[in-house]
């Protein structure tokens, strides 16, 4: 009996040295690193859907606003909420790049929304719709440092996964190379529009013939 019991312990010894020598416990690691980095960025996406429908209420009280600019901004939120942004997400690349363009296209609506509402001077003043933006713009921030510990974090996994002799331990557990943000499709779509506010120019006057001369 006692050797049983010695020879299970020495089984348990090395099985523990060989999955730690082979990159499991970094796995493990690794990857609740990764959805507590994930969990950040679903909670200030979120935060900032939160602030949506009160913009949306507040620059509805405008006269005259560009319905095209709110509808779109209506739209890309309830685009970017149909998608069910779970933990698994992270293990599904075409899942992942659908909630990255759904994002991208609200930053996109919300930047054009900021930048119409420059030629409201009601909006410009009104109190409310001010510290609604400033808080849009803190949520902003907020998303751009989560993503990027996101991507820090999602690096620093895959390179394990990649890596030999760990891919071996990646193939054997199932411990797939997850997605990451792309920076340049979500730069093009969420760029903020040009538009100009100059009025334009009122048409030259013609010049005033002169008189003719008086006959004598």
């Amino acid at each position: 009996m006692r050797r049983s019991r010695s020879i299970f312990a020495a089984l348990a010894l090395g099985l523990t040295v060989l999955l730690s020598g082979c990159g499991y416990n970094d796995f493990q690691k690794l990857d609740e690193v990764v959805k507590g980095s994930w969990a950040e960025v679903l909670n200030q996406y979120q935060r900032r859907s939160d602030l949506i429908p009160n913009i949306v209420a507040t620059v509805k009280g405008e006269a005259g606003f560009e319905q095209d600019t709110l509808t779109k901004v209506i739209q890309a939120r309830a685009s970017a909420t149909s998608i069910q942004a779970t933990p698994e997400l992270i293990n599904n690349p075409e899942a992942f790049k659908k909630f990255q363009e759904a994002q991208g296209q609200l930053t996109g609506a919300l930047s054009r929304l900021m930048v119409v509402s420059e030629q409201y001077p009601n909006l410009k003043a009104n109190a409310a719709f001010q510290d609604l933006r400033v808080q849009l713009e803190g949520t902003e921030n907020r998303i751009t440092v989560a993503r990027n510990r996101y991507i820090q974090s999602v690096q620093q996994y895959n390179v394990l996964a990649r890596s030999f002799p760990t891919n071996l331990t990646a193939m054997v557990f199932s411990y797939g190379v997850k997605p990451s943000f792309t920076v340049t499709n979500e730069a093009e779509i969420s760029a903020p529009p040009k538009i100009s506010f100059d009025k334009p120019a009122a048409p030259a006057m013609p010049a005033p013939t002169a008189a003719p001369a008086a006959s004598r």
